[in-house]
């Protein structure tokens, strides 16, 4: 059984070393098999390597060959281009030359030419000279004769013929002097008067005389009761807004409207009517009607200013100049019309400045802007003339212009033939019968100085004189003055005007300080 094992265990080591051995034979075989594959491989490898590096080579060398080819061929381009160049330059070089030649056979044949003419202008001055110096001795020889013939020599013979001919002359003009006189004297005053009257007769201007009372029609007397409001609360607030006094009286459907101010009134007219006509009478819509109407009558200020420029046919007047004309219609002087009086010297000049051969257009021009200055913004110390004429100047006027304007009441020396015209048409204006009221005028400016007396007090917004003066409202800011200082302003004032100023009667003082407190429902 020992043996059986152990023979067993022989056996199987044997096959053990045996399969080893054959399998170690077996991979080496492979190992060979592998290698010679590998050599094989890379052999191939490098064979289409160097395949691939001859057939790259090749193309590096084509394409090399192909840009020096194509450099070549640029570089051949720029050398044609610069030899052409200088064949260009070349080529005007040789007509430039040819060209100078020429020049110069010309002015060789020119040069000859004129040395030519310079001979033949030689001999013919020689020749001249020949001929002045004959007619010298000839002329000579003639006076010599007329000497021995007369008895005088040259010289005393022209002074005796010019004093002859001096005194003649003398006497001729004297004689036509005189006579011009004469003339002048005789027809220069007819021919004036000439003029003048017949620029009167081709101007008529209808005189409107001012007042100071406009009379508001109503439908029926109902309305005043509606107008006056209750407790007067609506007479007051349109008295304080537009600075009128309203008169309600018995008169049958009528209320009066009384201020000194045209301007103030005719505000106070339209809103009125706006307001009859709507039928809420209330202070809140007064204010509002009010504030409408003073738009409304500043644009229609500027359109009468521009028809009024254009039915005088003058042209290019500054826009500030044309509402200045349009607030002529609103002022007066002396109760005439100043608008219908500044048209009136306007078309006056025009005709007179046409008649005399002077420029009509610049004369109207004068004659229409003469009385700007008595329509300022603000109040100035400068009278009327001068102010309008700052006014011309600062608008771009004309000399000519500005200088009538500051002439026409001889503040300044007239400098040209339109200002004395000028001052000649406003006085024929002023001077027709009817045309002025020295009353008025003077009543106006009492009023005025005594609104400018309460403007004079630091808290005042508005300021109205009314009842002829007798009466002073004055509106004060309630922020800036309190109730006792508006008792101390109405005795400030009421002292100013008893010491500055001379009046009938009396004049009371009203101040009113109203304060409001408005808040806005969202």
């Amino acid at each position: 059984m020992d043996n059986i094992t152990f023979s067993i265990l022989v056996g199987l080591l044997v096959g053990i070393t045996v399969g080893f051995l054959i399998a170690k034979a077996m991979e080496k075989a492979r190992e060979k098999k592998l290698l010679s594959g590998t050599r094989k491989e890379a052999a191939t490898i490098l064979k289409e390597a160097k395949i691939d590096a001859d057939s790259l080579k090749k193309e590096k060398i084509l394409q090399a060959k192909e840009k020096f080819i194509e450099l070549k061929s640029e570089h051949e381009k720029v050398i044609l281009g610069r030899e052409k160049k200088i064949s260009d330059v070349e080529k005007r070089i040789r007509d430039r030359e040819s060209q100078v030649a020429s020049e110069v056979d010309k002015n060789k044949r020119l040069n000859k030419s004129l040395e030519q003419k310079e001979n033949d202008y030689n001999k013919k001055l020689d020749f001249l000279d020949n001929r002045e110096s004959e007619l010298d001795k000839m002329h000579k020889r003639h006076v010599d004769m007329l000497e021995q013939i007369s008895g005088l020599s040259a010289d005393e013979a022209k002074i005796e013929l010019v004093t002859s001919l001096k005194d003649e002359a003398k006497t001729e003009a004297m004689a036509f002097v005189q006579t011009s006189i004469e003339e002048a004297k005789l027809t220069a005053e007819q021919e004036a008067r000439r003029v003048v009257l017949g620029t009167i007769q081709r101007v008529g201007v209808e005189q409107a005389v001012e007042n100071c009372v406009s009379v508001f029609n109503l439908e029926s007397d109902d309305v005043k009761g509606r107008i006056i409001g209750r407790e007067g609360r609506n007479i007051r607030a349109l008295e304080a807004a537009t600075g009128v006094e309203i008169i309600v009286d018995d008169t049958p459907e009528a209320i009066i409207l009384s201020c000194f101010d045209p301007v103030r009134r005719e505000i106070a007219r339209l809103s009125m009517h706006k307001l009859v006509t709507d039928g809420r009478i209330h202070p809140a819509r007064i204010e509002e009607v009010v504030k409408k109407t003073e738009k409304q009558i500043t644009q229609e200020i500027i359109e009468v200013g521009k028809r009024t420029v254009v039915d005088l046919g003058i042209h290019g007047l500054h826009p500030e100049l044309v509402k200045t004309v349009g607030r002529m219609k609103y002022r007066s002087s002396y109760g005439q019309n100043l608008l219908q009086h500044s048209r009136e010297v306007a078309n006056l000049c025009g005709i007179m400045a046409a008649e005399m051969g002077l420029n009509s257009k610049v004369a109207k021009r004068a004659g229409l802007l003469h009385d700007i200055g008595k329509v300022p913004d603000t109040e100035s110390e400068l009278p009327h003339a001068l102010l309008g004429m700052e006014w011309a100047e600062k608008y771009g006027e004309k000399s000519d212009v500005c200088n009538a304007i500051g002439a026409h009441h001889d503040e300044i020396e007239m400098k040209s033939l339109i200002s004395p015209i000028v001052q000649v048409c406003d006085a024929i204006s002023g001077a027709r019968p009817g045309a002025r009221r020295q009353v008025l005028d003077s009543y106006i400016q009492r009023l005025k100085d005594l609104e400018n007396i309460a403007f004079g007090f630091p808290g005042v917004q508005k300021a109205y004189a009314i009842q002829a003066g007798r009466e002073l409202r004055v509106m004060v800011e309630s922020t800036k003055v309190n109730d006792i200082k508006a008792a101390e302003l109405s005795f400030s004032i009421s002292q100013k005007i008893q010491n500055d100023m001379t009046y009938p009667g009396q004049v009371k003082v009203t101040v009113i300080r109203e304060t409001r407190a408005v808040n806005v429902a969202k």
